[in-house]
């Protein structure tokens, strides 16, 4: 398959903790450039779809492909065998992930926290590097903030470091894991623009979120999940205006 018809692909993808089935058979595409949004309730197993994709959770069943290679594997004619360490990092190199909690090294400025990454993992030269660091930062809003050290910023402009130092990496794939959630409201917005404008420059995105509004004028698709299933999937407008599952008429009635 060639990578233009999809950016991710799920294939019947199962997940357990134990005893605790969290994903039983998530079948999704995005395609390259697509803007995905996944909503639904706590528990339901949208951040451990998530954790999937970059392979920091091994999946039980089914297929995960990223571009044109599978997740954490490698077929050879019937059988798959597992990658090593080593390979599953080099694969995860191509994914960004932001997390609810903005994990900065908070003996770093928010420049150092962006160039750490490329400068460590890929060797880059320090002086091409710092250049890189320095557009991102420009590019969520923060050229200001530099030299600044996490404790010296707003919750909001750390998870914007914690953009750039995603993206400082060039991937091709960015993953959000309710990238809001831990902010104050009013911080919001600035973290919601700065993913906006990386849509609009073509970033192929899943946005595990609550924010209803970004999914309506940013997301390309919306998938529902609840118990571990995609019980929904369309245009976002169109689901959040006129949901056809009871079980997302309901999820909607109490957050929109």
């Amino acid at each position: 398959m060639s990578d233009q018809e999809y950016m991710v692909k799920a294939e019947g993808v199962h997940k357990s903790f134990g005893r605790l089935e969290v994903l039983k058979g998530i079948d999704l595409t995005v395609k390259p450039q697509e803007v995905m949004c996944i909503i639904g309730p706590s528990g339901s197993g949208k951040s451990t779809f998530l954790r999937c994709i970059n392979h920091l959770e091994k999946i039980n069943a089914g297929r995960l492909w990223v571009g044109d290679s599978l997740v954490g594997y490698r077929q050879k004619g019937d059988k798959i065998f597992e990658l090593h360490e080593k390979e599953v990092a080099a694969q995860r190199q191509e994914i960004g992930m932001v997390f609810q909690r903005f994990n900065l090294f908070p003996h770093m400025t928010a420049l150092e926290n962006v160039m750490e990454a490329p400068i460590r993992v890929k060797k880059e030269p320090k002086q091409v590097v710092r250049e890189w660091a320095l557009t991102l930062l420009g590019q969520v809003g923060l050229s200001d903030k530099a030299s600044s050290y996490p404790s010296q910023l707003s919750g909001g402009q750390q998870q914007r470091v914690a953009i750039a130092r995603a993206l400082a990496m060039r991937p091709k794939l960015m993953l959000f894991d309710e990238p809001t959630s831990a902010l104050d409201p009013e911080l919001v917005g600035d973290v919601l623009e700065a993913m906006k404008q990386l849509a609009l420059g073509g970033m192929t995105m899943i946005v595990v979120t609550h924010e209803m509004g970004f999914a309506r004028e940013v997301g390309d698709s919306l998938v529902f999940m609840d118990y571990g299933v995609v019980l929904e999937q369309g245009h976002p407008r169109e689901i959040l205006a006129n949901p056809q599952h009871p079980r997302t008429q309901d999820f909607l009635s109490k957050v929109l």
